[in-house]
């Protein structure tokens, strides 16, 4: 079953997705139409930068980094957290003609190093904070630090420490990019684990616009970056959207969020919408009775979840809270982030449980022969359309398997219903088989969210002599009044095949999450399976 989706979800007459063709032209229509209008607010003061002043800084970096000999289509690694030197080296990169790779700054240098080298980077952008570690790259590094104090409406100072590029031909993953390409991003994983996915500026435009246009955002929109750039999530739904649409993005204090800050930079901005993981959105609704402003804060639009499971009792609590829908959200890396998501509640229901319905793609759920799978059976998530990748960088073979006749095998589990509207089940890679059972981890996280007193729950796989597999769980109850063990357990009886329920249960004090957001299941698999 392959449900296709137009590219706006709306009366056409009434929004208009931007007219973008990728970074290079992301702010043209805002610099010509409201130079002054703010497009970012950075720093602890809150100094704002218009799109003028954003456009002017990215030209600068744009020519300084063409005079430093590189080429079009060259790649350049950029080490940043949220601030504005991320913001101005991405555009400004993309106008001379560069393929901008993001890399997470929490990363060690010996796995910087991996990543650079296996892209085939030139140099490498860094903001003040990870200024020191451009000794310990292999690459030349470039430091790249701004001084907006008191600039007020936009002005700002720049700082860019050229190195030398020598010119040699690109080594790596560069050698299969050329100046259509506007990113690569590395997917989640260890370093020889993850994979380098090249998005060329068609695939970023056709993002953008499908994005801005499944929210409806506009110049009067704003928001606050909860989740790092160097991830599609961030990078795509907070930042690129917002200033392809001419809205404002605050960048929180330090480039990182913050809940502590959280509402006060959200009314600072007089901030309509915000996107999280499921993990923040936790955080944000346990601190809600001592935090959350209510009458005070501004009026949400909507809020969005996205890149993992939100379970249905935190998003109607998130509702009640904020009051406003909580739309959930689905895509990877390979697709340039989003691929379906819940609509507006004036442009279709919601529909908890769900991720909501293909977004400027084509979805399929296939069985293990590739057929598609009749309404409501489950099958893995296949996704088609103009922002999906070509492939992967020096990856043939994993291309190969992954990207099939046009088509992209997620390796996500999962159904569509009558009406296009999708629901994971899981990866399968996760499944847990235990005597011949496939049992879907994610699932039973979902149950035991769901049992009074618990506040998230990780399910793995516990070996076993005779089944193969058993099923355990890390569990973090709320204080005071946390669950205990039996009571979940039985909990768990009540709501799960017997197959399902876990053999072993843990009390811990907190789970790991990766960078992204997304629990760590690699890490529990070490710390817990044992």
């Amino acid at each position: 079953m392959a449900v296709p989706a137009a590219a706006s979800v709306r009366d056409a007459d009434r929004y208009r997705p931007p007219r973008i063709t990728g970074l290079v032209d992301l702010l043209d229509r805002q610099v010509r139409e409201r130079p002054y209008a703010r497009a970012l607010v950075v720093t602890g003061e809150r100094v704002q930068l218009s799109y003028r002043a954003l456009a002017s800084l990215a030209d600068e970096v744009a020519a300084r980094l063409g005079g430093a000999g590189l080429g079009r289509g060259d790649a350049v690694g950029l080490i940043c957290a949220n601030t504005a030197e991320f913001v101005v080296a991405l555009l400004g990169a993309a106008r001379a003609g560069l393929v901008t790779a993001p890399l997470d700054p929490a990363l060690p240098e010996s796995q910087l190093s991996s990543r650079l080298t296996a892209l085939g980077a030139r140099a490498v952008l860094l903001d003040a904070s990870a200024s020191g570690r451009g000794a310990k790259l292999p690459v030349p590094a470039w430091s790249l630090r701004m001084d907006v104090s008191g600039a007020g409406a936009g002005a700002g100072a720049l700082e860019l420490e050229p190195g030398v590029c020598d010119s040699a031909q690109a080594q790596g993953g560069a050698g299969e990019l050329s100046e259509r390409d506007a990113l690569v991003l590395f997917t989640a994983g260890t370093t020889d684990r993850a994979k380098m996915v090249p998005l060329t500026h068609a695939n970023v435009a056709a993002s953008l616009r499908t994005i801005c246009a499944t929210y409806e955002l506009g110049p009067e929109d704003a928001t606050v970056a909860v989740m790092p750039f160097f991830h599609g999530h961030g990078l795509f739904a907070a930042l690129l959207s917002s200033l392809a649409s001419g809205g404002c993005v605050l960048l929180p204090e330090r480039g990182r969020f913050s809940a502590g800050t959280f509402w006060a930079d959200m009314r600072a901005v007089d901030a309509t919408w915000f996107t999280a993981v499921p993990a923040i959105h936790e955080i944000l609704l346990d601190r809600s009775e001592r935090e959350y402003p209510g009458p005070q804060a501004p009026p949400l639009k909507f809020v969005r979840s996205c890149s993992a499971p939100l379970n249905t009792a935190t998003q109607r609590a998130l509702e009640r809270t904020f009051g406003a829908p909580l739309l959930s959200a689905y895509g990877m890396t390979e697709s340039s982030h989003q691929a379906t998501s819940e609509p507006l509640p004036q442009r279709g229901a919601l529909r908890q449980g769900s991720v909501g319905r293909p977004t400027g793609v084509a979805v399929r759920v296939v069985d293990r022969g590739g057929r598609s799978c009749p309404a409501g059976v489950e099958g893995e998530v296949w996704v088609q359309g103009p922002t999906v990748a070509r492939g992967y960088l020096a990856d043939g073979d994993e291309s190969a398997r992954t990207f099939v006749d046009g088509w992209l095998r997620t390796g996500d589990l999962g159904a569509l219903d009558e009406d296009g509207y999708l629901s994971l089940t899981g990866r399968i890679k996760n499944l847990i088989n235990r005597g011949g059972e496939k049992i879907s981890p994610e699932h039973v996280e979902d149950i035991l969210a769901g049992c009074p007193g618990v506040a998230e729950a990780a399910v793995f796989a516990v070996p076993d002599a005779v089944y193969g597999q058993r099923v355990g769980a890390a569990v973090v109850v709320r204080e005071p009044d946390g669950a205990g063990r039996e009571e979940i357990l039985r909990y768990c009886r009540d709501h799960l095949a017997a197959f399902e329920v876990p053999d072993r249960l843990d009390l811990v004090a907190a789970l790991p999450y990766t960078a992204k957001g997304g629990l760590d299941r690699k890490a529990v698999q070490a710390r817990y399976a044992s």
